[in-house]
């Protein structure tokens, strides 16, 4: 009889619909190509503005004309710097520097003991909440988060006679549209941050620096309300929906991942999803050196960092707005991250000298080759972007254009989330998408008056919300893998369906926590105003 009920059959109509949007999306090219093509493009569009002979206003004043990258001008400079392009793009070395503490602690086994002890140790009535906690800070695995979480959200539920679907679409969904929330600084902090000091060079001489910290206060409070909602959805919204619905309890293959699922633990090892979340005694030892190592670790910043005339606090013994402690976030970030790891893999055995923590180091280093080839021609498009002046002529032209339709406020502001929320649906890689909007619109914004680093918080509220909902988002088809062991029949329409609330109430209470940032002039990270200081 259940078979014949109506909610079984809706997801196929929104299945297919989504299916052909996907097919769509597939044709795009790979992010490569897309800026290969852009570079190429910006090549004739500045050849073609020079010989309109096309002028800008620059930030000193003065107009200056649009440079040719075709000219033997311009063909002398990209030649002769194309190396500096590359090396000196700010997000290259803060990225893998923070990836190689990364690769440390998740394949020392460190961050996975963590969210196993954080699930285990959850009384039933808290688990959502939990869940909802865990997701929007998991970010700090990187991707591992959404193949990790999710199945072992499932498990636990399932052990304390909870609904283990809910366990895995609410890791889910909280783990991808609370991406870039947080209490922790993560390499989405330092990947977003260089690519925002990048895009913002041409107006860096008015604006604040812009660091992996910047957006650090608007992403704990965001933190602390999205886990709490996102508790109060799975267990009020999400789980009774599917008691109603009668999906299976149990997987027909004994375990979330479902028949043969292999899901690639973020570094092309497979991620162990049969692991019992109660931590063995070795385990828990662990942890509590590692704790113990942090402390330890915590105590010597604090004292380089209290003390009057400490090496770490700038002129005047001030900490804002500039001071050698923003400076080494990136520094302490890998530590953090890195000496934890090592202890623990250390009192677990899972690293027995140096040549384990340096495999696991080049094993990050590996699953970031992508990113690196990337880099390299993502470099040459910004440097060419701004070099040729194009970048500036888009800015000047837009910021007029907004100023013409008095759109200039707090209109705006919506607008470029609603923006960055549609084209994220399409666009799934936010560093790929956060490359091309930055180079556009940080410059605009700052003529306009707004800070890059508020420009960068606002993009990461449309970039982030809306990745649970994107059928073009890769983990889609491994959570569909691990639903389908339950219900064999779901679609992508039944994930996307089941985590639209999570989405659209994220949206929502993120941008009401950033129109109160915004008008209480709250800083959303240290030395990060929403507008430009006079």
């Amino acid at each position: 009889m259940s078979e014949k009920k109506v909610p079984e059959s809706r997801p196929r109509p929104g299945a297919r619909v989504l299916d052909a949007v996907e097919r769509a999306g597939n044709r795009l090219p790979d992010p490569f190509l897309l800026f290969l093509l852009l570079l190429l493009a910006v090549a004739a569009a500045s050849a073609l503005m020079a010989a309109l002979g096309v002028t800008v206003d620059v930030p000193d004043g003065g107009r200056e004309p649009v440079l040719s990258l075709l000219s033997a001008e311009g063909l002398a400079w990209f030649t002769t710097s194309l190396v500096d392009n590359f090396i000196g793009f700010p997000p290259l070395g803060v990225v893998l520097t923070v990836l190689l503490g990364v690769g440390v602690a998740q394949r020392s086994g460190l961050l996975t003991a963590l969210v196993r002890r954080a699930f285990g140790r959850a009384p039933r009535w808290l688990l959502p909440y939990v869940v909802g906690f865990i997701g929007v800070s998991a970010n700090i695995m990187s991707d591992a988060s959404m193949i990790l979480v999710p199945p072992l959200a499932a498990l636990v539920f399932a052990a304390a006679g909870r609904h283990p679907v809910a366990g895995l679409l609410g890791g889910f969904a909280t783990s991808t549209a609370g991406f870039s929330v947080g209490p922790f600084i993560t390499g989405t902090d330092a990947l977003l941050s260089g690519i925002t000091t990048a895009a913002a060079e041409p107006v860096s001489a008015d604006t604040a620096p812009v660091t992996v910290v910047s957006n650090y206060f608007i992403s704990l409070a965001c933190a602390v309300l999205l886990a709490a909602v996102a508790g109060l959805l799975i267990d009020k919204v999400l789980e009774p929906s599917l008691v109603r619905r009668g999906v299976p309890r149990t997987a027909h293959a004994g375990d979330p991942a479902g028949p043969g699922a292999d899901t690639g633990g973020g570094g092309g090892e497979r991620a162990d999803l049969r692991m019992d979340p109660e931590l063995s005694p070795e385990e828990r030892r662990g942890l509590r050196w590692a704790g113990a190592a942090l402390l330890v670790l915590a105590a010597a910043v604090l004292a380089v960092v209290l003390p009057a005339g400490a090496p770490l606090r700038g002129e005047d013994g001030a900490f804002l707005p500039e001071s050698p402690l923003l400076d080494s976030v990136v520094f302490l970030v890998f530590l953090a991250l890195a000496v934890p790891g090592v202890v623990y893999g250390a009192v677990t055995r899972e690293i027995t000298g140096g040549a384990d923590v340096a495999r696991m180091m080049s094993a990050a280093v590996r699953d970031m080759a992508g990113f690196v080839v990337v880099a390299f021609v993502l470099s040459q498009f910004l440097a060419a972007f701004n070099w040729s002046r194009v970048s500036d002529w888009i800015a000047v032209t837009g910021a007029e254009l907004l100023e013409g339709w008095n759109f200039t406020g707090y209109g705006a502001l919506l607008a470029f989330v609603a923006l960055a929320c549609l084209v994220n649906v399409f666009v799934i890689s936010g560093s790929a998408q956060w490359a091309v909007f930055a180079a556009v619109f940080v410059p605009m914004f700052a003529l306009l008056g707004y800070e890059p680093g508020f420009v960068q918080a606002m993009f990461r509220i449309g970039d982030s919300s809306t990745n649970a909902i994107s059928p073009l988002n890769p983990y889609m088809v491994v959570i569909l893998g691990f639903l389908r062991a339950y219900e064999p029949k779901a679609g992508l329409g039944t994930v996307i369906a089941r985590c639209m609330p999570f989405a659209l109430t994220f949206l929502v209470l993120w941008t009401l926590v950033l129109s109160v940032f915004y008008f209480t002039g709250t800083p959303v990270g240290p030395g990060m105003e929403a507008r430009i200081a006079p």
